[in-house]
């Protein structure tokens, strides 16, 4: 899933049993996993300048950085540390690392090439999916409609407990932008396609 509809998705699943305190640190939660993977995107594109497909085709799997995004995205570790801030009484922290668990658990079925080590470092495991989030070879544009749809659905479900004008806000951006994206990356070229 793209990163923002992870913060959606997240906050209708824990607005089920969480209270609107716990939104901010909810969202921090499914953000987090892809922190690594933009901190090196960032550096290679802006810093380094480097093609894009340098640098997903080899950047990307560099050992190091491919070590980081495991530990991010670990199932294991995020369950570990939310039982720990829990035993210690931190509610944030244990929203944070629950919601990294759900973010992990929500990138599984769809990761193909990219799959990620979810089980790290008890495993170097990649679940290689028969679909991708993004990628057409895979179901990619039938995909990403369905997140689109879990995202604005998502949306209707979470929207009543934010309780910040700007976190509503923020959220409608996202559902809006997801749509836009939708179209703009997989239904425009084919509604050119059968416009002529």
């Amino acid at each position: 899933m793209n990163t923002p509809s992870h913060a959606i998705v997240n906050l209708a699943v824990f607005s089920q049993f969480s209270l609107p305190q716990a939104n901010l640190a909810i969202a921090v939660g499914a953000i987090l996993p892809d922190l690594p993977i933009f901190l090196f995107y960032g550096w290679a594109k802006f810093i380094r300048k480097l093609p894009e497909r340098q640098i997903w085709s080899e950047g990307y799997w560099q050992p190091g950085l491919q070590n980081w995004v495991a530990l991010f995205h670990s199932i294991p570790v995020a369950i570990f540390a939310a039982i720990l801030a829990n035993s210690c009484g931190w509610e944030t922290g244990k929203f944070i690392f629950m919601s990294m668990v759900f973010h992990s658990l929500g990138d599984l079925p769809v990761h193909h090439d990219d799959a990620h080590r979810h089980f790290f470092p008890f495993s170097d495991y990649r679940l290689i999916s028969p679909i991708s989030y993004w990628d057409p070879q895979h179901y990619g544009r039938i995909v990403a409609g369905v997140e689109v749809v879990a995202v604005w659905v998502a949306t209707a479900v979470s929207f009543p407990g934010v309780a910040s004008s700007m976190g509503k806000g923020v959220m409608v951006a996202i559902a809006g932008l997801s749509a836009i994206a939708y179209f703009y990356i997989y239904a425009r070229p084919q509604w050119f396609k059968s416009s002529f």
